[in-house]
C-alpha cells in the first residue's frame, strides 16, 4: 500500500497546481541589515547547497530513480561534479524504512563526506510513524551485525564481529538518564547503521582529513540526529544539518543531544543546525502531550513562499523559542486549526526548504525549472562570491 500512495504523491506533486506557472523569482541573496539573530551569508549559502543534496536522496528507494557512480541521476547530480558516489541504502517500504546515500565530495570542493537521510514518499506512513509511542533510550552501539529482530536497544549484546580493519571504532558514550525515544526513528536508524557503517567506515579511513557531513530531510532528520549521536560517541566529528526534523524523544533526550554536540549560544561554532519553516507540521510533531520535545539550534525560515531571502532566516534561542516554529502552533491557526495538525501542508510547507524537494526530477521540483539562483564562486562548494546567478534547468 505504502508503494501505491508513493507512486500516487509522486504523480500528484507533479501535477501540483503550486508547482507550476509561478512567476519568476528572484535570487536568494539579498541585501540585509544583520542583527544578532541573523544568519551570515556563508551559512546560507551552505544550508542552501544542503538542500540540494539532500533533495538528491529521493532519487533512492521506492518511487526514485536510483544513483550511479561515479554520481549520476536524473536530479542535481550534475551540479556536483566533485562528488563521488560511495554507496546507497535502503532498508526497505516499512514503517522503519530508510533511503539515502553516502558521496565523496573532492577538492577543489570542500572536501567531506557525506551522508544523505531521505524522509517518506509515504505521508499515511508518515503521520503514523509520528504517533507512535516512545521508549527508552540507551546510548550503546550494540552489535551492529546482530539479527535486527532483537532489539539491541534495551541490551546491547557483544559477539565476535569482523576484522578489525573493517569495523568502526567502539563507542564509550555516557549514560543518558530518564531518556526515551521514538521507537520508528531509532529503529530506522538501527536498520540504517548495520547497512552503511561498514562503507562509512572505509571512507573515513581512506579520507580522514575529510568532514563528516550528515543531512536529512523530515524524517531523515530524525535519523541523522541518532545518527550523529552514535557517530560522536564513536569517536567521530559529525556536522548534521536537519531540514523539517520531527521531535525525535523527550526533554531528557534533547538535553542529552544539546550536551554532546556541546551546543552554546555562539552560534557560529556549532555543529548541528535543525532548520525549519513556518506552517511546517512535522517539527511539532510527535505532540509534547505525549512527551515530546525539542532540542536547541533551530535556524527558523519565517517566509512562507519559496525563494526565502537571507532577512526572512533567523537564529533561534533556546530548545522552544517562541518567535519560532514552537510559537506558530498559537499564531493565528487557519479555520482554527493548529499548525501541528495542518497536514495539507506536509505537500508544502514541509517540502520547501530553499527548493521544494522531494522528487527525483531533473532539476528537482518542476517549481524550480524557471528560477535563477545564486551560486557560491567555488562551483559547488560554501563560501566564495555569492552574487554569480545560474539558470537552473
Amino acid at each position: 500500500m505504502a508503494i501505491y500512495l508513493g507512486l500516487i504523491l509522486h504523480l500528484l506533486l507533479l501535477l501540483n497546481p503550486r508547482s507550476l506557472g509561478a512567476p519568476h523569482q528572484e535570487p536568494l541573496v539579498q541585501l540585509y541589515h544583520r542583527n544578532d539573530t541573523s544568519i551570515s551569508v556563508e551559512l546560507f549559502a551552505k544550508l542552501e547547497e544542503l538542500a540540494r543534496i539532500v533533495d538528491i536522496s529521493y532519487c533512492v528507494g521506492t518511487a526514485g530513480l536510483g544513483i550511479q557512480k561515479p554520481f549520476q541521476c536524473v536530479s542535481r547530480c550534475g551540479e556536483f561534479q566533485n562528488f563521488e558516489l560511495v554507496t546507497t541504502w535502503n532498508t526497505g517500504p516499512l514503517l522503519s524504512d530508510s533511503c539515502g546515500y553516502i558521496a565523496v565530495s573532492h577538492p577543489p570542493s570542500p572536501p567531506r563526506i557525506v551522508l544523505a537521510f531521505r524522509g517518506t514518499y509515504s505521508i499515511a506512513n508518515t503521520i503514523i510513524d509520528l504517533s507512535t509511542v516512545p521508549q527508552e533510550y540507551v546510548p550503546y552501539p550494540g552489535d551492529d551485525d546482530d539479527d535486527s529482530s532483537f532489539s539491541d536497544l534495551i541490551n546491547p549484546s557483544i559477539v565476535d564481529q569482523k576484522p578489525f580493519e573493517d569495523m568502526p571504532p567502539p563507542a564509550h558514550p555516557p549514560k543518558c538518564e530518564n531518556c526515551s525515544v521514538h521507537t520508528g526513528f531509532y529503529t530506522s536508524w538501527l536498520h540504517t547503521r548495520k547497512a552503511i557503517l561498514s562503507d562509512l567506515t572505509e571512507a573515513i579511513g581512506k579520507y580522514p582529513n575529510y568532514t563528516l557531513t550528515l543531512v536529512g530531510h523530515s524524517l531523515g532528520g530524525a535519523v541523522a540526529a541518532l545518527a550523529g549521536l552514535d557517530f560522536i560517541n564513536r569517536g567521530w566529528d559529525p556536522r548534521v544539518t536537519t531540514f523539517g526534523e520531527p521531535r525525535v524523544g523527550n526533554k531528557e533526550l534533547m538535553t542529552y543531544i544539546n550536551d554532546r554536540f556541546n551546543i552554546t549560544p555562539n552560534s557560529t561554532t556549532n555543529k548541528f543546525h535543525r532548520v525549519t519553516h513556518v506552517s511546517d507540521p512535522v517539527p511539532l510533531l510527535p505532540l509534547a502531550e505525549w512527551g515530546y520535545s525539542m532540542h536547541s539550534e533551530e535556524i527558523f525560515i519565517a517566509a512562507q513562499d519559496l525563494p526565502p531571502s537571507i532577512a526572512d532566516i533567523r537564529y533561534c534561542k533556546g530548545n522552544e523559542d517562541p518567535r519560532c516554529i514552537a510559537g506558530t502552533d498559537a499564531d493565528r491557526p487557519s479555520w482554527g486549526i493548529p499548525a501541528r495538525f495542518k497536514f495539507w501542508e506536509l505537500f508544502f510547507a514541509h517540502r520547501d526548504y530553499f527548493w521544494r524537494l522531494g522528487l527525483c526530477v531533473p532539476g528537482g521540483d518542476p517549481k524550480d525549472w524557471y528560477r535563477k539562483y545564486p551560486k557560491p564562486g567555488n562551483g559547488d562548494g560554501e563560501g566564495g562570491n555569492v552574487i554569480e546567478e545560474v539558470n537552473e534547468l
